[in-house]
C-alpha cells in the first residue's frame, strides 16, 4: 500500500484501530437474509487480535449474525472472549456511533473497516451498505463513500490516522430505482481536507457485479481469498504488503473467471491525492477476460437456413440456460432471452464468455434445440439441427458434448366437459392421461351426465392409474378404488386439468373429495395433486394472442417485470381484455377484486389472450391478497410481481392450498373459528397441450 520506510513510525497493533462489520439478519424482509457475513466479520477479527495482535479494545465489533451469537465459532482466546462481551448490533446507529463518534477519538495510525452483507449502488455511484434495521420505509445504511470522504477531514485530528485502509465483501449492484427501495439521501458531511491522508479500498466486486458467497460454508469468497493473503502477517506487514496482496487476489478471481466458476472480479482503488491512477486495475486490463470459441462463416450460413422462418421454440430459454452449464461457465444474472428470434440468441451467445475447453456457446444451444425437436416430433428440423451441431464440431475440432436433460416428466389427467347440444342438464365427459404419450381412458359415450357422477368417474380413474403404475407402469388396469392401489394413484398423477365451458370456470373443482388413507378419510383433490381449469373453447378470436402471450412467457423462463398484472375493481373497464391484448405482456392476471370474476375479469382475460390468471372463487379479496400468498418478497418485504415465477404457479398454488388447510385444521384443534378454506382457481391454458379438440357431441 506505501512503502514500509514511509509507514509512520510508530505504527503496530497498539496504534491501530478497526469497524468489523458483519450483517446476516435485516429487519426488511427474511428474504434479504444470507449465511455467511457474521462469520467472515469474526474471521477478521481473529486475524487482527490474532496474527495483527490489536487489543480487542480498539476492535468496534458490529453483528446481526441468522443464528444465536452464541453458537458462531469465537474461538478460545482471551480477545475474542473480549469481543464477544462487547460487540453490538449492526444497525445504523452502532455503525454511526462506532465510525463517526468513538473511533475519530483515538490516537491511532491505521484505520482498518471491514464489511460485509448486501451493498447497492446508489444515483452518484456511492456504495450504500444496508444495516440490520433497514425497513421498506426506509433502509437505514451507511453510505461509505460519504463517511471515507468526512474521514479525510480535519473533523479527525491532523495527526491521526494518517492510514485508512476499507475492505468490502459485498455486491455493487444499482439499486432499483422505485419508490420502494427508501435509501433517502445520507452524507455526513465534513470540514477540511487533510493534506497526506490517504485511503484505500478493496472491494469484492466491480460496479454491476455480484459478490459470490457460500452459505453452505457460511463464506463470502472475497474474504476467503483476503484472510489467505494476510496470513500470520503482522499489521506492519499486512499494510506495506497490500499490494501484492491485492494482485494476487485479482489473479485468484481471474483464474475463477476463466474457468467459468464466477463473474465477479475485485476492483483495489487508490485515492487519487496519493496516486492519479489505479494502477492495479491498469496493470490487469492489459488482460482480457477469456473469450470462448467463435463460431465460423460456415457455422453462421448454415443456421442462417436452420433458422429461416422459425420462431422461438418453446424450450428456447431452457436451451439458453443450459449452454452455460454445457460449457463449464456461469449463466447470466438477468432472466429471459436476449432477443425475440433465434438468430438473435445465438448472437447474444458467440458474444459471452467462455469457460475451458474452446467450446462456442451457440453448439450446446443448437443441440438442445435439436433433442427437444426430435421428442416433440419435429424429426426433420432435429436431424438438420444434428447435422449442423456435428459439422461445426468436426470443423472447429471442438470437445464432445453431454447430452441434454431430458424433459420433464409430468403425468396429467385431463377431464373436458361440454354442454350438450340439446340443452339437456348435464355435461358431455371424456377423460384423457397423458405422461410419455396421450391416450383416452373413459368418456360419457354421448350421453350428459351430472358432475357427481363425473367426480366418481375420475376418482376411480385416478386408482386405475395407480394400481396400473404400482404394477408395471400406466396402463388401462382393473384396480378398484381402494388400498394400496389408490394410495399409489396420488403419488402417479401430478396434475387434473378440466376443460370446461365458460360457465364452469368458476366450480370448485379443487375441493372435490377424493378417498384418501385408512377408515375412509377423504381429502380435497386440490390438496393431493395441482387442479387447474381451461376454458379452450372461448379462444377461437384470439388464438394468435393467446399462442403468442404462452411464448413469450416461455421465452423469460416464467418471470419477467411485466409477466403479472394485478387487477383491482377500478380496473375492470369494458376497455381492459383490448388492453391487455396489446402486446404479449401480461401473461398472467392476478384478481384483487370484490367481485365474482364472471363480472367482467374473466371476458377481458380471454379477450386479451392470456393463458393464466388467479383469482378468488365467488370473489372477494383473500386474506392475505393473492400477490402476499403467491410472489416471493422483493427486496422492500414486499411481494415482487416480477420475481412471481408464472411457470410454476400449478405447483405454488397447490402449496397455498395445502398451507390453508394446515391452518384451518390447527384452529380447529385449538377450538377457534376456522381460517376458512381455500378458495383459489387457477386458469391455465397451455395452448400447447390440448388434446381431443373435436366435439363431444
Amino acid at each position: 500500500m506505501t512503502p514500509a520506510d514511509f509507514l509512520p513510525p510508530a505504527l503496530g497493533p497498539q496504534r491501530t484501530f478497526a469497524l468489523v462489520a458483519g450483517v446476516e439478519r435485516y429487519d426488511i424482509s427474511h428474504r434479504w437474509n444470507l449465511r455467511g457475513p457474521a462469520r467472515d466479520a469474526l474471521r477478521f477479527a481473529r486475524w487482527l487480535t490474532g496474527p495483527a495482535e490489536v487489543p480487542p479494545g480498539n476492535v468496534r465489533l458490529l453483528l446481526s449474525p441468522l443464528d444465536e451469537p452464541g453458537d458462531l465459532d469465537w474461538t478460545d482466546s482471551p480477545a475474542m472472549a473480549a469481543l464477544r462481551t462487547a460487540f453490538r448490533p449492526a444497525t445504523e446507529e452502532n455503525v454511526k456511533a462506532a465510525l463517526l463518534d468513538e473511533l475519530p477519538q483515538c490516537d491511532g495510525d491505521l484505520l482498518w473497516i471491514f464489511w460485509a452483507g448486501h451493498g447497492y449502488l446508489g444515483p452518484r455511484q456511492e456504495l450504500m451498505l444496508p444495516c440490520a434495521d433497514a425497513r421498506p420505509s426506509q433502509i437505514r445504511h451507511l453510505n461509505l463513500d460519504s463517511a471515507l470522504r468526512w474521514w479525510r477531514t480535519d473533523l479527525v485530528k491532523q495527526r491521526r490516522f494518517p492510514l485508512q485502509a476499507a475492505l468490502v465483501d459485498s455486491c455493487r449492484v444499482d439499486a432499483p430505482r422505485d419508490t420502494r427501495w427508501n435509501f433517502g439521501n445520507t452524507d455526513y458531511g465534513g470540514g477540511s481536507s487533510v493534506p497526506g491522508r490517504r485511503q484505500f479500498r478493496l472491494y469484492a466486486s466491480r460496479e454491476g457485479e455480484v459478490a459470490q458467497n457460500d452459505p453452505e460454508r457460511g463464506a463470502g469468497r472475497f474474504t476467503e481469498a483476503l484472510l489467505g493473503e494476510l496470513g500470520g502477517r503482522s499489521v506492519r506487514e499486512s499494510v506495506s504488503g497490500l499490494p501484492g496482496a491485492a494482485l494476487s487476489i485479482h489473479r485468484t478471481f481471474q483464474e475463477l473467471r476463466e474457468r467459468g466458476e464466477g463473474w465477479q472480479l475485485p476492483q483495489f482503488i487508490v485515492d487519487r491525492d496519493w496516486d492519479a491512477c489505479s494502477f492495479l486495475d491498469d496493470d490487469l486490463s492489459r488482460t482480457a477476460p477469456p473469450r470462448a470459441a467463435k463460431l465460423d462463416q460456415a457455422a453462421w450460413d448454415g443456421l442462417g437456413e436452420l433458422f429461416e422462418g422459425r420462431e422461438l421454440p418453446r424450450c428456447a430459454y431452457e436451451a439458453y440456460a443450459w449452454a452455460f452449464k454445457a460449457a463449464g461457465c456461469t449463466t447470466p444474472a438477468h432472466g429471459g432471452l436476449p432477443g425475440d428470434g433465434l438468430l438473435e440468441v445465438v448472437q447474444d451467445l458467440d458474444e459471452r464468455q467462455g469457460g475451458r475447453g474452446g467450446m462456442p456457446l451457440a453448439v450446446p444451444f443448437v443441440r438442445f434445440l435439436a433433442d427437444r425437436a426430435a421428442a416433440s416430433g419435429d424429426t426433420r428440423w432435429a436431424a438438420r439441427l444434428g447435422d449442423w451441431v456435428r459439422a461445426t464440431r468436426e470443423r472447429l475440432a471442438l470437445p464432445v458434448l453431454p447430452p441434454p436433460p431430458p424433459p420433464a416428466r409430468r403425468t396429467v389427467v385431463h377431464v373436458r366437459l361440454e354442454a350438450p347440444p340439446g340443452g339437456e342438464p348435464g355435461f358431455l365427459a371424456r377423460m384423457w392421461l397423458r405422461g410419455e404419450r396421450a391416450r383416452h381412458i373413459w368418456e360419457s359415450e354421448g350421453e350428459p351426465v351430472a358432475l357427481d357422477e363425473v367426480r366418481e368417474q375420475l376418482v376411480r380413474q385416478l386408482a386405475l392409474i395407480g394400481g396400473a403404475s404400482e404394477a408395471a407402469g400406466v396402463g388401462e388396469g382393473d384396480g378398484g378404488t381402494g388400498g394400496g392401489a389408490g394410495r399409489q394413484a396420488y403419488a402417479a398423477v401430478d396434475r387434473i386439468e378440466f376443460h370446461v365451458p365458460y360457465e364452469l370456470l368458476d366450480a370448485d373443482f379443487d375441493q372435490w373429495p377424493v378417498p384418501r388413507g385408512p377408515a375412509g378419510r377423504r381429502r380435497a383433490l386440490g390438496l393431493l395433486h395441482q387442479v387447474v381449469v381451461r376454458c379452450p373453447q372461448e379462444r377461437a378470436d384470439t388464438r394468435a394472442e393467446w399462442h403468442g402471450t404462452w411464448r413469450w412467457l416461455h421465452a423469460q423462463g416464467g418471470r419477467h417485470p411485466d409477466a403479472v398484472r394485478v387487477v383491482a375493481d377500478e380496473e375492470l373497464t369494458d376497455a381492459l381484455g383490448m388492453e391487455l391484448a396489446a402486446q404479449p405482456p401480461p401473461a398472467c392476471v392476478l384478481a384483487h377484486t370484490t367481485a365474482a370474476p364472471h363480472a367482467g375479469l374473466l371476458e377481458a382475460v380471454l379477450e386479451g389472450g392470456l393463458p393464466v390468471a388467479v383469482w378468488r372463487r365467488g370473489g372477494g379479496l383473500p386474506a392475505p391478497a393473492l400477490l402476499d400468498l403467491l410472489a416471493p418478497a422483493g427486496p422492500d418485504g414486499r411481494p415482487d410481481p416480477g420475481a412471481l415465477d408464472v411457470l410454476a404457479l400449478p405447483a405454488r398454488v397447490r402449496e397455498v392450498r395445502r398451507a390453508a388447510a394446515g391452518a384451518a385444521g390447527g384452529a380447529a384443534r385449538a377450538h377457534q373459528p376456522p381460517a376458512g378454506g381455500d378458495q383459489l382457481v387457477l386458469l391455465w391454458d397451455d395452448p400447447d397441450d390440448m388434446p381431443g379438440l373435436r366435439s363431444l357431441a
